[in-house]
């Protein structure tokens, strides 16, 4: 294994922690102020559930880390989230970063872990990529319990027409082969499909639930098909939400872990921002805004994804608006959408600084530092924003702790208090009028097109109140991935409208998006292993 020095020195990124690191981290978690101690209950080594009683009225200052398209890999935006927290907590400041869990899927395929890096982790980083406290799979069992019973209604004759079904079943592992699949061989056959588990909504509801009975209801308003004259049928129909709340009351509460500095972390939840919110729970975020000066936490993809559902979804139930943005970096992704070049790819920047500033929040550029990163590239970066009236700052938190995030923890702590909150779109504007003023706003598109297949659904949709949830590539602001930079004149086609009652949005289908991925031709799970005595490696 090699040493970090070494490994900074390679400009390798090291995904694990020191064996210092896993060990403390292993005994019993310090105390944490502000937390009631009654509400932590232990959960196993380094890890622990906290009670719903430690919800309190917001104290804390809530600060959104987002980032510009990625163009492959990810910028580090939980690494970024995690370095801010250890930053504002070195200068005296009272920060926990929140987070998402892990899915399973990209740990084992391409991407890898998600608990930040070398000196930058919240701990135990092995057990939160892994099973942790076993939230994921009681969202597989919630989940797959509804299937269940929806299977067995239309096997005993319920009004539910067959073609109409749509709840899948869930796996939480890349498996192409279970993207289209026939069930019910010997009785009532028909086609459906597996998601991964983070994709599914029971996933964006436990996320959205302010409270076990908010949990239930939202449970009840699942929809799984409609009866033969076109009523939808839900959970609370089959008379499955009451079981399901049953299985997922546990994994209701906050996770509590640990920074690699000590400083307590909040890990819950893990729905993939381009077909959910992306964000952690509510319920963890309203926790650590009850205790906490600071509360640092991170939405996936870019913020024309993560950022955008992060504020029109999360923040409307949260009841709280951030303070301010950190838009997150990496040189190489700007060389990326500059086809080779940075200064040509800039403009990713710009634009997502242009989004973020259209909702009134402040934003600070954290440049994630590289190993290849010189001095001259950094300086562009600088200037460049320094040109759009923001501050960039370097964070070398990787390699150095909370000492190399130092810079991003004093632009953060210069974040005044929460502006009023914006949005796109009013409640009860028309449903393409809401998609229009997504895609206008964060994606610079000149509107959008619904094919034939999302026109009629249109026609159907009965809770046009709802807000929209884009589900579109992560990989472009357009709904091409091959589409780099900032590009203009574009308009974005939408393929699928789908309600999702329980979550409380209707999901957009833009482009080619699986909810199920599938592994690489070399996937990660080639490099991982159990060594004697039970320590994971590879992860």
């Amino acid at each position: 294994m090699p040493t970090l020095g070494a490994a900074w020195r390679t400009g390798t990124r090291l995904a694990y922690a020191s064996p210092e690191v896993f060990m403390r981290s292993a005994g019993d978690l310090p105390p944490v102020d502000g937390l009631d101690p009654r509400c932590v209950i232990p959960w196993g080594p380094g890890r622990a559930k906290v009670s719903l009683d430690a919800l309190r009225a917001p104290r804390g200052r809530l600060v959104l880390v987002s980032g510009i398209t990625p163009a492959g890999g990810g910028e580090g935006k939980t690494t970024m989230t995690i370095a801010a927290a250890m930053g504002l907590r070195r200068r005296g400041r009272s920060a926990v970063p929140v987070l998402r869990q892990p899915s399973l899927g990209p740990i084992f395929g391409k991407k890898g872990g998600g608990t930040g890096a070398a000196r930058c982790t919240v701990e135990p980083s092995t057990a939160i990529n892994l099973h942790f406290t076993g939230d994921i799979h009681a969202v597989g069992a919630a989940h797959g319990l509804l299937a269940a019973m929806t299977d067995s209604a239309l096997h005993f004759g319920a009004d539910l027409e067959p073609r109409s079904i749509t709840w899948p079943r869930v796996t939480d592992m890349n498996d192409r082969a279970l993207r289209h699949v026939v069930v019910g061989l010997g009785g009532a056959v028909r086609e459906t499909r597996f998601d991964i588990t983070a994709a599914s909504e029971v996933m964006a509801v436990l996320c959205l639930a302010r409270s076990l009975p908010d949990l239930q209801a939202r449970l009840g308003r699942l929809r799984v098909g409609r009866t033969r004259d076109g009523r939808p049928v839900t959970a609370a129909d089959l008379g499955a939400d009451g079981a399901m709340a049953a299985l997922l009351s546990d994994a209701l509460m906050p996770n509590l872990v640990q920074t690699s500095e000590g400083g307590p972390a909040l890990v819950h939840g893990g729905p993939f921002a381009n077909i959910a919110q992306g964000c952690n729970s509510v319920l963890a975020t309203g926790v650590a805004l009850g205790f906490a000066d600071d509360v640092v936490t991170e939405a996936g993809f870019g913020f024309d994804l993560g950022g955008e559902k992060f504020l029109d979804l999360k923040c409307p139930v949260l009841g709280a608006w951030p303070s301010g943005v950190v838009l997150v970096v990496t040189v190489p992704t700007l060389v990326a959408h500059g086809q080779g070049a940075l200064d040509a790819g800039l403009c990713q920047l710009e634009h997502h600084v242009g989004a973020v500033r259209r909702y009134g929040l402040p934003v600070v550029v954290c440049i994630n530092r590289f190993p290849g990163d010189t001095e001259e590239e950094l300086q562009a970066v600088r200037r460049f924003a320094a040109s759009l009236g923001v501050v960039a700052v370097a964070c070398d938190a990787v390699a150095q702790g909370s000492e190399g995030a130092l810079e991003l923890a004093d632009a953060v702590d210069a974040f005044g208090p929460a502006p009023a909150p914006w949005h796109p779109y009013a409640p009860g504007a028309p449903l393409v009028e809401k998609l229009s003023a997504v895609a206008r706003t964060l994606y610079g598109a000149d509107g959008v097109d619904l094919s034939p297949v999302a026109r009629a659904q249109l026609a159907r949709i009965d809770l046009v109140d709802l807000p929209v949830c884009v589900a579109k590539t992560p990989l472009s602001l357009t709904d091409d991935p091959r589409v780099l930079g900032a590009p203009r004149g574009f308009r974005i086609t939408i393929h699928e409208l789908r309600v999702m009652a329980g979550a409380g949005f209707v999901v957009a289908t833009a482009g080619d998006v699986e909810t199920m991925p599938g592994l690489p031709r070399d996937p990660a799970a080639r490099r991982i292993g159990v060594r004697d005595g039970g320590v994971v490696y590879g992860v």
